[in-house]
């Protein structure tokens, strides 16, 4: 990967809580910003932006853009499907990370189990099944064809949270009814910018509670007044979007698709690996480590290395800025 693209400082291993910002993607921030200070342009300059993200990430995931809505968390583009599967029984793993978690804990009977248990779990008394392609906690990539063919097989929903896959891991989104994201984390975007995707068999069960006028059939014809008049695509279900965010996500996301989804997954697990190696740890295939180390906390601290603890495990990720000089600061500073 080319680290030039980025500014990134030395030691960055905390993907996994947030990505850094390419450098166009935080000049257009930065733009956006000073042209809002002195009321240089107008909104819908900015709002284009959200269109060029909408359609970055269906192209990421295999979709069409007209399946995808917009939003700002993951919770919260999740909402409206929780609503309309109110009383429905989920399978979903137990260490979910709860933001596709509560939401089946509000709407229904919420059955837990491992992430490799998943398909095995799925029966008839199934309606829908909810898990992260990656564990925030600790990395472990979900079989995702298998878990798909198990929920068909009894006619059960499949709902993904691709948050910390999309980016790097390749997939393809359309084999699910639902796949939402998160981009401040492996797609480098400002906090705030959310994506789902709606099959268009289930949008037909589902009730846009949190509609206004952005989800109108078109958004300059919706300012006020009845009646009724909601895009018949997914967008109906979209929220007015910060234009802040979104006018960085698209740049991001953007460059996710110059550089490649398959090359930036070959780069994290070399590096993944590269470090897993260095601690005596077998190779993996996810771009997430997750290993127990005594003191790796304040180790990594003084050498002014970022990573996390999660689940009382060092949580070390590696994404398109991460360079091998990144990884041996990290070794060194748990080794030395």
């Amino acid at each position: 990967m080319d680290a030039t693209l980025w500014d990134a400082q030395p030691g960055w291993l905390n993907t996994a809580s947030y990505g850094l910002p390419p450098r166009r993607a935080y000049e257009a921030l930065q733009a956006m910003l000073a042209d809002w200070r002195v009321g240089r342009l107008s909104w819908q300059l900015w709002d284009e932006s959200t269109q060029r993200a909408r359609e970055a990430y269906a192209r990421l995931i295999g979709v069409a853009a007209d399946d995808v809505c917009v939003g700002a968390q993951v919770s919260q583009v999740l909402a409206p499907v929780a609503a309309g599967l109110a009383g429905s029984r989920f399978v979903v793993p137990d260490v979910e990370f709860t933001s596709n978690l509560f939401p089946w804990l509000v709407a229904g009977d919420v059955r837990t189990t491992s992430v490799a248990g998943l398909a095995e779990a799925i029966d008839s008394g199934t309606d829908a099944v909810a898990f992260s392609l990656v564990q925030s906690a600790d990395g472990e990539i979900a079989d995702y064809p298998a878990i798909v063919a198990a929920a068909r097989a009894h006619g059960a929903l499949v709902i993904v949270d691709a948050t910390q896959a999309c980016g790097w891991l390749p997939f393809d989104g359309s084999l699910a009814d639902v796949v939402v994201a998160g981009a401040y984390k492996w797609l480098m975007s400002p906090r705030g910018s959310a994506f789902a995707y709606l099959a268009p068999a289930l949008r037909e069960r589902l009730t846009p509670w949190a509609a206004g006028w952005y989800a109108g059939d078109d958004v300059n014809e919706s300012y006020y007044g009845p009646p009724l008049r909601l895009a018949k695509t997914a967008r109906r279900f979209d929220i007015s979007p910060s234009w802040a965010a979104y006018v960085g996500t698209a740049p991001a996301l953007e460059l996710v698709e110059e550089l490649g989804v398959e090359s930036i997954h070959a780069h994290n697990v070399r590096l993944a690996n590269r470090f897993r190696t260095g601690l005596g740890v077998a190779p993996g295939d996810s771009a997430i480590v997750a290993v127990d180390v005594p003191g790796a906390q304040e180790r990594l601290d003084r050498a002014g290395v970022q990573a996390a603890v999660r689940a009382g495990r060092l949580r070390a990720s590696f994404h398109a800025y991460t360079t091998d000089a990144d990884v041996d600061l990290a070794l060194n500073a748990l080794t030395g």
